[in-house]
C-alpha cells in the first residue's frame, strides 16, 4: 500500500499534477517498547520545521523540491518503520531525524520506548523508492501514556477536542500547524525557535478554551482520511499571553527528555 490520499492542509497554491506530492514521514514503531502518542506527535512536528528550515530546503539541492511543495497543498504522510532494521533503512533516505521522550534505552520490554521520527524531502506520491515502499501507513497507533512533557517551548500545538485521530494522523495534523507556525511567525522568533531544536509542545484543548482561543493559525484538513469532510483538527500558538496561557497549563512531570536533531543523511530516495 504505497500511495494512500494525504492529508492536505487548506492552503491554496498551485494545482496538483496528476500524481501529488507529499512530505512523507516515518516513525520509530516498536511493538515490544512503543514510544508515546505525544512524543510521536511532537517528534513528527519538529522533523518537519526542521526539514523545511535546514539549509538544504533553504539554499541548497533540496531547496527546488521543497519550495515546489510548500506552493500547492502542503500534503503530509506518515508511515511507520517497524523494529530497527526499517529505522535503519529509513536514515539513508534524505532527510531529518528527530528523536525525543522515552526511557533508558536499554529499558525492559513494556516500557515506555523513544519516539522517532524522520522527514523525507517532499516528493510524488508514486512510485516511491524502495525502502519508503516498505512501509505501512493506515492504522498507526501508538499508546496515550502522558500527556507532553515538554515545557517552555516556544510553539504549543493545540488538538482539537472535538475529533479522534490516530497517532499517524494526528501527527500529521500537528506537522501541518507547526510548518504554519515556522512560515508565519517573525524572524526573531524563528531564531529562538530553532536554537532550542523547534521543541514544541502539543496538547487536546478542552472544548471552553477552543471555543474561545482561535489561536495565530488554523489546520483544516480535507477529510479525505479518518475524518468526514473539511474538519479543523489543530492550531498553533507563540508568544504573547495566548501562548502563556499554554505554559501556565505545563505539567510537572520532571522525567528526562531527550531532544536530538540528526543532520540529514546521505542516500538515494
Amino acid at each position: 500500500m504505497d500511495s494512500p490520499q494525504p492529508d492536505a492542509s487548506p492552503i491554496d497554491g498551485h494545482l496538483d499534477d496528476e500524481i501529488p506530492w507529499a512530505m512523507q514521514f516515518a516513525i520509530r514503531y516498536d511493538k515490544k517498547r512503543p514510544a508515546s502518542h505525544v512524543d510521536t506527535c511532537e517528534a513528527v512536528a519538529r522533523a518537519a520545521v526542521a526539514l523545511i528550515s535546514s539549509p538544504e530546503a533553504l539554499e541548497g539541492e533540496w531547496r527546488q523540491a521543497v519550495d515546489f511543495w510548500r506552493d500547492g497543498r502542503i500534503r503530509k504522510l506518515v508511515r511507520r518503520a517497524r523494529g530497527q532494521t526499517r529505522w535503519a533503512e529509513v536514515q539513508t533516505v534524505p532527510g531529518v531525524t528527530v528523536e525525543q521522550g522515552g526511557g533508558a534505552p536499554d529499558g525492559e520490554p513494556g516500557d515506555e520506548g523513544v519516539a522517532g521520527a524522520r522527514a523525507f524531502v517532499p516528493a510524488p506520491v508514486r512510485p516511491l523508492g524502495p525502502v519508503l515502499k516498505k512501509l505501512q501507513v493506515e492504522g498507526t497507533e501508538l499508546p496515550d501514556l502522558h500527556p507532553s512533557r515538554t515545557e517552555g517551548a516556544v510553539v504549543t500545538v493545540g488538538v482539537s477536542p472535538h475529533i479522534t485521530m490516530t497517532t499517524g494522523k494526528a501527527a500529521a495534523q500537528c506537522a501541518h500547524a507547526a510548518q504554519l507556525a515556522w512560515e508565519a511567525m517573525d524572524e526573531p522568533t524563528r531564531q529562538a525557535w530553532q536554537a532550542d531544536y523547534f521543541r514544541l509542545r502539543v496538547e487536546v484543548v478542552d472544548a471552553e478554551r477552543w471555543a474561545s482561543n482561535p489561536g495565530r493559525v488554523q489546520v483544516v484538513d480535507a477529510g479525505f482520511t479518518e475524518l468526514d469532510g473539511p474538519t479543523e483538527t489543530t492550531r498553533a500558538w507563540w508568544g504573547g499571553p495566548q501562548s502563556s496561557d499554554s505554559t501556565r497549563q505545563e505539567t510537572t512531570r520532571s522525567e528526562p527528555v531527550c531532544s536530538t536533531v540528526i543532520p540529514a543523511a546521505s542516500g538515494a530516495r
